[in-house]
């Protein structure tokens, strides 16, 4: 299993499962595929009336965003984002990247029915980005990874609040009272675990405790979703309240599950559309807002922002990256692939044949930024090689 948590393999796996769910979905079994996915599973006697997809979407997802606040609760805290030093030239990078999409996405659907979709372009998918810097950059310092990182960590917490904030309706004070309740309490229960805790010092059996926490986090999860609050938000909950060292073995026991299960089969079913056969003339502005935006527009953005934001960090900490290394960064921004296609799914829920156009253009301006940043970065690997850089991570993020 350790294989899965590479992020070598987790871009690879994501990759082949969006090319299999798009191929699939335009062949003779596509009909039979997307009813299946359509397909609903009804428990309407506790409120839930889900279909297949949307028990992965709204489901297992909530899994991969529980990794996510996890470990930006790390970073947080001991990691690269514990002081206004460190987590400021990522933060002036990632809104710019947030920024610049939005605006090139309103630039192309201002006035139309789909303005509402300007969060599409403005993610940024982890996984893809680092396993892409992992496969091309072998000479690339840890600094500009870890610089990737944080950018990309800030950036899903943009998407996390966008989420919340903007996809939200109709919320049910009650059942958010609930959910509240039930994530404070698996927070509390997490604190059993940690290493000197009476529970662990007492040598007693963990599985209650572990089988606790998983009836907390399902219970939290329910109360979530039936609140009107997209369900995901409960896992983003979940991991910010845990304590840091269950937490982090966690997410070391769900990782490869995530990357090797739960990612791929949320790339496949998202990826699962009918190309639309209509000239480009007829593609609504949503496909080319997107389009540009996911692979101009945070290049664009990061590295402006990243620009800026290095005069600023100079004063702090004197180590702003190279125009090379934002270059970088920027490229491999544009990769937004799983949050994107979350988001393209929540905006254009009533708006099929749109979700179907951007759909495709999260794939093809991920696509893009895919070859430009493996470009780019094996160009700037060349260049630190020759410099003498020593392969593999070393280093910290220099001050």
């Amino acid at each position: 299993m350790n294989f899965l948590r590479s992020e070598r393999w987790a871009a690879g796996l994501l990759l082949i499962a969006a090319a299999l769910g798009l191929l699939l979905a335009n062949t003779a079994a596509g009909p039979a595929l997307l009813e299946a996915k359509n397909a609903h599973l009804d428990l309407s006697w506790i409120g839930l009336d889900l279909s297949v997809g949307h028990w992965i979407s709204d489901g297992l997802l909530a899994i991969f965003f529980f990794i996510v606040a996890v470990e930006l609760k790390r970073e947080l805290v001991i990691g690269e984002l514990n002081s206004l030093s460190k987590a400021l030239l990522p933060a002036i990078a990632a809104v710019g990247g947030v920024v610049v999409p939005a605006l090139i996405y309103f630039g192309f659907t201002a006035g139309t029915p789909t303005v509402d979709g300007w969060p599409i372009p403005t993610a940024t998918d982890i996984a893809f980005a680092l396993g892409v810097l992992a496969v091309f950059g072998t000479w690339i310092p840890t600094r500009v990874r870890v610089f990737l990182l944080a950018l990309a960590v800030l950036d899903d917490l943009i998407a996390i609040l966008i989420i919340a904030f903007f996809f939200t309706s109709d919320a049910d004070l009650a059942s958010i009272g609930f959910a509240g309740i039930a994530i404070a309490l698996f927070g509390a229960v997490s604190r059993l675990m940690k290493p000197r805790s009476a529970w662990i010092l007492a040598r007693r059996p963990q599985w209650p405790i572990v089988l606790l926490l998983v009836v907390l986090g399902v219970l939290a999860w329910y109360f979530v979703y039936t609140s009107g609050v997209h369900a995901t938000i409960a896992g983003v909950a979940l991991g910010l309240v845990m304590a840091r060292r269950p937490g982090g073995r966690a997410v070391h026991a769900l990782e490869p599950w995530s990357n090797g299960v739960i990612l791929p089969l949320f790339a496949f079913s998202a990826a699962m559309v009918a190309v639309p056969q209509v000239s480009p003339s007829e593609l609504d502005p949503a496909f080319w807002g997107i389009l540009v935006g996911l692979p101009v527009g945070k290049i664009v953005g990061i590295v402006i922002a990243g620009g800026i934001g290095g005069l600023v960090a100079r004063r702090r900490s004197g180590t702003p990256l190279t125009l090379g290394d934002l270059l970088v960064v920027g490229t491999l921004g544009g990769i937004g692939f799983t949050v994107s296609l979350l988001m393209n799914e929540l905006a254009f829920v009533g708006l099929p044949e749109v979700a179907d156009e951007g759909t495709l253009a999260v794939l093809l301006g991920s696509g893009i930024a895919i070859v430009a940043s493996g470009v780019a970065v094996s160009v700037r690997s060349a260049q630190y090689r020759r410099r003498g850089a020593q392969p593999g991570p070393g280093g910290a993020f220099s001050r």
